[in-house]
């Protein structure tokens, strides 16, 4: 089997479920099949030089993802902390520019409820209205991961903002930025 894409293929129905098995184990769903998606990239760009047998290399490539991703959330979580203690009680009483689209305190509330790698999507797509290429460069994937990516934490964050108050102004932000 000399074809690259026949012994990828061969590698990835092999080895699939062992691998999202293990990060099952350390992760929840959506962040485990990110994971994995990850690990098989990686054994894609590198399939010349796979180990034999490659599942330990899998699973270690796992392992240094899920930990990249655990410091990520530490670090998102301790930049949320250091946002709210920011935040004053005059900040929330002013009059907001954007209160007819959507409340920003649901939005920072909703936001906070993703996970670190939706907000950063969403923050460089819609905040710094980054193109695909650009925002995917930034993140450090393709542009067609990180239009995949785009569109599940568009997904999430409309799932969120659906369950809180006055949900048809609040995703009505999220639909017109989809466009």
């Amino acid at each position: 089997m000399n074809d690259p894409a026949e012994r990828f293929t061969a590698l990835y129905d092999r080895h699939y479920r062992s691998v999202l098995g293990y990060a099952l184990l350390r992760a929840g769903q959506d962040a485990a099949e990110d994971v994995v998606s990850e690990v098989f990239l990686v054994a894609w760009r590198r399939l010349d030089d796979l180990p034999d047998p490659p599942l330990p290399w899998l699973l270690g490539v796992a392992r240094n993802l899920l930990h990249k991703q655990y410091d990520a959330g530490r670090r998102r979580q301790a930049l949320a902390d250091r946002i709210a203690s920011a935040t004053t009680a005059d900040d929330l009483a002013g009059p907001d520019v954007a209160e007819g689209i959507v409340d920003r305190t649901t939005v920072r509330a909703a936001l906070s409820a993703l996970g670190e790698r939706d907000v950063e999507t969403i923050v460089l797509a819609t905040w710094y209205d980054l193109a695909p290429r650009d925002a995917a460069r930034v993140m450090g994937c393709s542009t067609t991961t990180f239009a995949v990516r785009l569109h599940r934490a568009r997904k999430r964050l409309s799932r969120v903002l659906r369950t809180s108050p006055a949900a048809p102004a609040r995703t009505a932000l999220i639909q017109q930025r989809a466009r």
